[in-house]
């Protein structure tokens, strides 16, 4: 017994000395990653922004992780990124060798659909913010309906991925608390094929990030093959200044307040995070390293190669904002959860 408080007391001594002294903390970081690989997992096939912030990561995080390890992306494409997230919270190993760009809206799909939440999303650590992800509803030429005001009394085709996904839920919620004339067909794989089905004049609409729209689409928005008619976010989108945001369509109080609650994970957006549990040295050592390589002048030359928005924020800052989605007042939830009925989307055909 004497022993082992002997060693219970040292342990608690040598994590006492380790966090005064960075130095030691940081050399064992770097003994934890020398030689070895970091993966970076996302939810999401190739293409769209996921991949994109990951495959830029993966070019340049290295130099900046104590001991520089190799960095390869992971695809676990699955559920809009519901596979992924529940793997990376179930079966990764909190020790730092993987994380993840999932989705920022895990917290709400906890809240709005807990069966198909395979985590608790209070637990993730978040390294950093590459930049926020406001969703941005593209039309295409030839619709119907080419303002949100026709869209109220001329129907409006919208492609989705699956009638659990975002892309189905948001313009939902649009049609059942706005009024508008939607029909939702779900099935397509990912926004990529949701694009060319509406390019095909298949479908009217779709909804992705607008840093996909951004990376890939300018030429055919400037062009007016495609228009982003409306944004779903807390803030308009610097790229996006007079496109009106979901709350911004209704003067109606409660509708505002559930519109804006809808899209508050939008300052999440594309973010680096930790599985729960990884030592808090790891998650320290991350964060600085995310911060050094998102001001630096070659990743910085690169993203804009890339189309990629970078507007960073800390780790700390995405902790905040997820813990006050997580708090959200049970009846504003509740009132979201019937605004986002689908059960009205069909599938299309094969």
């Amino acid at each position: 017994m004497r022993i082992s408080g002997l060693i219970k007391t040292g342990a608690a001594a040598l994590a006492l000395f380790a966090a005064a002294t960075p130095g030691a903390a940081m050399a064992d970081v770097a003994d934890l990653y020398k030689g070895k690989t970091l993966t970076i997992l996302i939810g999401h096939p190739p293409g769209g922004s996921y991949d994109l912030y990951a495959q830029l990561t993966a070019a340049h995080f290295s130099k900046f992780v104590p001991g520089n390890p190799d960095v390869i992306v992971q695809h676990m494409p699955g559920g809009g990124g519901r596979k992924g997230a529940a793997f990376f919270y179930n079966k990764t190993a909190p020790d730092g060798l993987t994380v993840a760009i999932l989705p920022d809206t895990l917290g709400h799909i906890q809240l709005l659909t807990p069966k198909r939440a395979d985590w608790d999303a209070k637990n993730f650590r978040y390294i950093g913010r590459y930049a926020s992800a406001n969703s941005a509803f593209a039309i295409r030429k030839g619709a119907p309906a080419q303002t949100t005001e026709e869209m109220a009394h001329k129907e409006t085709i919208v492609a989705c991925t699956g009638k659990a996904a975002r892309s189905a839920q948001m313009p939902a919620l649009v049609e059942n608390v706005l009024g508008f004339k939607y029909r939702l067909i779900c099935g397509y794989k990912g926004s990529s094929a949701s694009k060319i089905a509406m390019l095909r004049g298949e479908v009217d609409m779709f909804s992705a990030n607008w840093a996909t729209f951004k990376a890939n689409d300018t030429d055919a928005i400037a062009d007016g093959t495609m228009k982003i008619i409306m944004q779903a976010g807390v803030d308009r989108d610097p790229d996006l200044p007079d496109v009106p945001l979901l709350q911004d369509l209704t003067n109606d109080p409660k509708s505002k307040r559930l519109l804006r609650f809808a899209s508050s994970a939008a300052p999440l957006g594309r973010s680096m995070m930790a599985a729960p549990g990884t030592p808090e040295e790891v998650i320290t050592a991350l964060r600085k390293a995310f911060q050094e390589m998102v001001k630096d002048a070659d990743f910085l030359a690169d993203a804009a190669k890339r189309q990629a928005i970078i507007d960073p924020a800390s780790g700390e800052a995405m902790e905040t904002v997820n813990a006050e989605i997580m708090s959200a007042d049970p009846e504003l939830v509740a009132a979201t959860i019937a605004a986002m009925d689908t059960s009205k989307a069909t599938d299309k055909a094969n």
